[in-house]
């Protein structure tokens, strides 16, 4: 059977504000824009792993309101798996607020899980046997925590090859983390989970905990790879930064095609990181994904 990601996680519907600078607390601060994407951690990288030309199935709940159809539809259209999603009934769906600075394509998040939360662990015995077919399983955390944790205590110690996206930061202490196979924090999520400023001190104190392998996602800075073996950073592709929303999983679902592929890590990472800088060069969240061409145009520059 051909080789098949799959995506256990959030779908949003993102409300993006494009604005000078933040808000200061109290104060009315008039936006230059709204627009309306289809998003979530887990649909976002399903999307990006799609797009990058793997078979994909997403997995996870929708609410039942006005946006219920329009974030199905853009998975559908993406040509992803979706027969395994479940409507919630009275709950609105994700929803995220974002607000995005005009000049510098910082974000400045707040969420709101909706049916996310609804992503029990129920829910994931009733797939198991679908995630039980994936060569690489992807998981951020943007649905409980217990969920997360139970999923990684039934899975086979060996397969799928496990990559979690600890976003946003939660105190990682309950789950079993030598069934991660790859970590991927920001550098802020890396101090806070571990209370290191010093990111590979950080991340050596993960493998320590049981994680196999800790790559922290640098921005503008790249990538940083740590395993018991050797510590290596990455560069990244210089763009100009419209919007940072999404980069992080455009480089987590590449990270898992490459590692599908079969490729090295240094082809695979140098991969995750040009389909990041490609993401943020655009406005959005799924909108700003890119397909596997550009990601290879961009590398061939």
């Amino acid at each position: 059977m051909e080789p098949n990601i799959v995506v256990l996680g959030s779908c949003n519907i993102d409300m993006t504000v494009l604005l000078e600078r933040f808000p200061l607390p109290g104060e009315t601060l008039q936006g230059e824009a709204i627009e309306c994407y289809p998003g979530g951690k887990g649909a976002n990288q399903a999307v990006a792993a799609a797009r990058l030309g793997v078979r994909t199935t997403f997995l996870g709940k929708l609410g039942q309101d006005t946006w219920t159809d329009f974030l199905l539809r853009s998975l559908i259209n993406e040509h992803i798996n979706t027969q395994y999603i479940k409507i919630v009934q009275n709950v609105p769906c994700g929803m995220a607020i974002i607000y995005v600075l005009k000049h510098t394509g910082e974000n400045s998040i707040v969420y709101l899980p909706g049916a996310n939360q609804y992503v029990d662990t129920a829910y994931v015995e009733t797939v198991l046997p679908v995630l039980l077919t994936a060569d690489v399983l992807l998981l951020q955390l943007e649905i409980p925590l217990t969920t997360v944790a139970h999923l990684l205590s039934v899975l086979p110690p060996k397969r799928p090859l496990v990559i979690l996206d600890p976003a946003p930061v939660k105190n990682l202490s309950s789950l079993p983390l030598h069934r991660i196979d790859i970590l991927t924090p920001n550098q802020q999520e890396l101090q806070l989970i571990t209370g290191c400023s010093d990111a590979v001190k950080a991340a050596e104190s993960l493998l320590r905990q049981g994680v196999k392998h800790v790559i922290c996602k640098l921005g503008e800075k790249g990538a940083l790879s740590v395993t018991p073996q050797e510590t290596k950073h990455f560069p990244s592709f210089p763009v100009v930064a419209v919007d940072t929303t999404a980069a992080g999983d455009a480089f987590n679902a590449a990270l898992a095609v490459g590692l599908l592929n079969g490729w090295p890590l240094e082809q695979t990472i140098t991969f995750a990181n040009a389909a990041g800088a490609l993401t943020v060069s655009r406005r959005g969240a799924q909108t700003s994904l890119p397909y596997k061409w550009e990601v290879d145009a961009l590398l061939q520059q």
